[in-house]
């Protein structure tokens, strides 16, 4: 078969992935002082980019992280003020303490480059809309002038995202440099999609596949462990968990995403609380009230030391997210009773 496999959801492709790369690595590399293995050139197709998550407790994925990271992208921000809040230790790839370089791939996407006037994402969908089926929508990131930067702390493992607009459907093909298997795809893979989503309801078309393509996939001998420990787990399991997201609304706009991002602000900075009610009252769709319930919940336990989350923010949420939560933090799960 010539065309990247196929998986259900991106659990399926992740365990795939660390299979391949923990029992048949073709080589095992040292850069910049982390020891690993790889494989070179991967790739994975997903036809539902939606199924996003993976359900695996001996991994404990970070649902407030991917969702702030999401959004980080979508208002082209590179600031370590707020991602670095959910993830501190991005503040060793900050080569000033203030600002992201090549990783806030957001700020590359969404802002004019200079001496332009329009954001490539704007202009790649304006492409889109007067020449359905071309082949041009390509949004680079990485850039050459990272190269000559000494010693880069910051360089982009995205190459670039490719949007192809086929049948009524918005496709994306994504191409990156490199992936950490165990910690970076997981993230990378959840923000694309919820980009490439973005997109789709923009030009009002339906979401199609997402195509991964790695040019260096590889896991960090450090953490072979627990990706041994993640592999176990799902053996041990059998049939995945399936929790199914609903479709971003169709009146998503950057609007919207600056809406979200203000009341993300003021639970990130302790000057609000809400509780289920609050958020439910507020004028946001439900679909992005969901990143809002994760932010209360982080707020809870990074202010409030709480060791139990407030159950009525923890029963609105959706209920994989409320799973990823209750195995990510254990007020989560106290609050439950107990994981789900």
């Amino acid at each position: 078969m010539l065309t990247a496999p196929t998986f259900r959801s991106l659990e399926g492709a992740y365990l795939a992935l660390l299979e391949l790369v923990l029992t048949a690595p073709e080589q095992h590399i040292e850069a910049r002082g982390n020891a690993a293995r790889e494989v070179i050139g991967v790739a994975f197709r997903l036809p539902d980019p939606r199924q996003r998550l993976p359900y695996l407790a001996a991994r404990k994925a970070n649902p407030v992280f991917q969702f702030a990271e999401a959004l980080w992208y979508l208002a082209g921000r590179r600031d370590l003020e707020m991602i670095g809040h959910y993830a501190p230790s991005m503040g060793s790839s900050s080569p000033d303490g203030v600002n992201l370089g090549g990783s806030a791939y957001g700020h590359t996407l969404f802002n004019p480059a200079a001496g332009d006037t329009v954001a490539p994402f704007d202009r790649v969908l304006d492409l889109l809309r007067t020449e359905p089926d071309s082949k041009r929508g390509y949004l680079p990131v990485f850039s050459a002038s990272e190269l000559a930067v000494g010693d880069n702390p910051d360089m982009a493992c995205l190459a670039g995202l490719h949007l192809l607009a086929r049948g009524g459907r918005l496709h994306m093909v994504c191409q990156m440099r490199a992936n950490d298997l165990d910690c970076g795809l997981l993230s990378d893979v959840f923000s694309f999609t919820v980009i490439q989503e973005y997109a789709a309801v923009q030009l009002g078309l339906e979401l199609g596949s997402y195509t991964h393509f790695i040019g260096s996939a590889h896991v960090n001998d450090r953490d072979a462990e627990r990706v041994k420990w993640v592999l176990e787990e799902a053996d041990e399991r059998g049939s995945p968990r399936h929790f199914p997201f609903p479709a971003m609304p169709a009146a998503t706009t950057p609007a919207t995403i600056a809406r979200v991002l203000e009341h993300e602000e003021l639970l990130r900075t302790n000057k609000t609380r809400y509780s289920a009610g609050d958020i439910a009252a507020l004028d946001v769709d439900p679909y992005w009230q969901q990143a809002i319930l994760l932010f209360e919940v982080h707020r809870q336990i990074e202010h409030d030391r709480t060791d139990t989350v407030s159950r009525d923010v923890l029963d609105a949420l959706h209920p994989g997210l409320r799973w990823l939560a209750g195995h990510r933090w254990p007020a989560c799960a106290a609050s439950t009773g107990g994981h789900r």
